[in-house]
């Protein structure tokens, strides 16, 4: 696999059967790890669990700081050794075409959270029991997590993984997402250090 700075990183891709919600969510081990690595508990991995995110991912939407920390996850994970799980939860999992629909609303004057409320969504839908069962399947059960998102170490805690190491991302500021990032820390309880905000 190759990170942004173009370097080549050993990777490996796991897929899964039986997942709660049906979906197929990915699970890629990046850097010196190993299932051997989780079996022996020799280190414990660091681990971003990433919704999936179309616009910013793939599109480099501006919009949204989900390309960035993708990329930031691949490096930082390829040098520490861990997992990227790659969780189909578009929209914080109420799907593309929503999502789209969500995007009208803000440009309305509605930040992402209230948009997902006007749609008839919860602020955040997504559940983690998927990563969990995707976890315990790699034979993860403590990690260090990659996330500035407090509600994703609360659901692995709550379900028994163990998280070692809350990791912060870095902030990822442009001029088209300081008020995706502000709605970020003020609904979600994101830890983002936004200067002015």
């Amino acid at each position: 696999m190759r990170t942004p700075d173009g370097s080549s990183v050993p990777a490996r891709m796991f897929t899964f059967e039986g997942l709660v919600d049906g979906r197929e969510h990915v699970a890629v081990s990046l850097g010196d790890w190993s299932l051997e690595d989780a079996r022996r508990r020799a280190r414990t991995p660091l681990v971003r669990l990433h919704s999936e995110c179309l616009t910013g991912d793939v599109l480099g939407s501006a919009r949204c700081d989900c390309g960035p920390q993708l990329q930031e996850a691949v490096t930082r994970i390829a040098a520490e050794g861990g997992y990227l799980l790659y969780l189909r939860q578009e929209g914080r999992d109420i799907g593309l075409y929503n999502k789209i629909d969500a995007y009208a609303l803000q440009e309305q004057g509605l930040d992402t959270y209230e948009a997902n409320r006007a749609l008839g969504f919860a602020e955040d839908q997504r559940d983690y029991t998927v990563a969990v069962q995707m976890l315990r399947a790699l034979g993860v059960d403590r990690l260090r997590l990659l996330s500035n998102n407090p509600d994703k170490a609360a659901q692995l805690e709550d379900a028994g993984i163990r998280v070692e190491q809350h990791v912060h991302t870095g902030l990822h500021v442009g001029p088209g997402n300081v008020d995706y990032l502000a709605a970020k820390a003020r609904h979600g309880g994101h830890v983002l250090h936004l200067p002015g905000v």
